[in-house]
């Protein structure tokens, strides 16, 4: 595994990014915007990615709410950063068995496998492993 990552889906991504990095320090890096993108239509303007690196061990992810917003104290997930196909196969079979998948593993246009699931504990994951 690379890396354990907290993100946090919240309205006015832009704007809580600026209050993070006024509170934690760091650099936001890694942004981009749903513009030009037609899964997104009708989103423009709102992240689909955001980084705030706090140092280089440290790393927040956000996203922008598209839909309805999250319950307050469920915007959380946490992301892993896996290192290969057959971990990210792994981890999938064993966190969905007798939990939920909310996205299937997929292909993605950032070039990565990715899934969502939720564990028999009712923790919500993502799962990114990037292609070679």
């Amino acid at each position: 595994m690379q890396a354990i990552i907290p993100h946090i889906t919240i309205p006015n991504c832009g704007e809580a990014l600026t209050f993070y990095q006024e509170v934690f320090g760091g650099e936001i890096k890694n942004t981009q915007l749903a513009d030009g993108i037609e899964m997104f239509k009708g989103h423009e303007g709102k992240y689909i990615h955001a980084e705030l690196h706090v140092d280089d061990r440290n790393v927040f992810y956000f996203v922008d709410v598209f839909g309805d917003a999250p319950e307050k104290g469920s915007q959380i997930e946490i992301s892993l950063a896996l290192e290969s196909e057959e971990e990210i196969q792994h981890v999938y079979q064993a966190l969905s068995k007798d939990g939920k998948i909310t996205m299937e593993l997929q292909d993605t246009f950032w070039n990565a496998r990715y899934a969502k699931v939720v564990d028999k504990y009712g923790i919500p994951w993502e799962l990114n492993v990037q292609k070679a």
